[in-house]
């Protein structure tokens, strides 16, 4: 598949590695000129573009950034894909620690609703709980005792190729429902930076709670 990915930090550029060894066609950006990336692009074999350029007729498309960053992606960034293509997103929002507060989200607005409010797509939330080392390193065939267990929540008939996507890199996706559930794993949540197999994903999405952990409200 031909993927794009807005991002290249810990998770984005965990991705692109990950992604273009499995042989995929790889367009990376970050916030600034392409030819920063040339490190990336010359370990990993991607293409580095501008992040306007990331999408155009991508198959799928990830967007990896801080959240205060979502506003300041260019207006239909994501509308050059390929009809149908679904659209990732793996961004937390931390009000305290980094993105400052966001009225809308503090308000009640589910954070992926909010970023597929910003950049005019619906997403589906996934990547944004695991530790990036442990994307890069512990995806492991599946059947693997204990295997790690990535919750993905959005709609739509995109969600079979991002929840086999999950399974390629080496984890068990788990259905975590709609996207308007997707706070079930947002940080604070049970399941949040654990490496819980499908069950216990499973058991931890049922034990979340709605109301936001202080620590991340701003």
């Amino acid at each position: 598949m031909r993927i794009g990915i807005i991002g290249a930090g810990h998770i984005g550029g965990t991705l692109t590695r990950k992604l273009a060894e499995l042989g995929h066609e790889v367009r990376v950006a970050n916030s600034r000129a392409p030819e920063t990336l040339a490190d990336l692009a010359a370990e990993t074999g991607a293409t580095p573009v501008w992040a306007a350029d990331a999408a155009t007729d991508a198959d799928v498309v990830i967007v990896s950034i801080p959240q205060k960053n979502v506003p300041d992606l260019a207006p239909g960034i994501v509308a050059k894909a390929k009809d149908g293509a679904p659209v990732i997103e793996t961004n937390n929002y931390y009000p305290q620690q980094r993105d400052g507060r966001i009225d809308a989200i503090e308000n009640g607005t589910v954070e992926s609703v909010w970023v597929g409010e910003q950049i005019g797509s619906p997403v589906f939330k996934v990547f944004n709980g695991i530790f990036w080392k442990h994307l890069l390193e512990r995806g492991v065939p599946a059947g693997t005792p204990g295997r790690i267990a990535l919750p993905v929540a959005g709609d739509g008939p995109g969600k079979q190729t991002v929840l086999d996507l999950v399974d390629a890199l080496g984890f068990d996706p788990v259905d975590a429902g709609p996207l308007a559930e997707s706070w079930r794993q947002q940080p604070g949540t049970p399941v949040y930076g654990k490496d819980f197999d499908a069950d216990g994903v499973r058991a931890a999405l049922a034990q979340a709670s709605p109301e936001r952990p202080a620590e991340f409200s701003g």
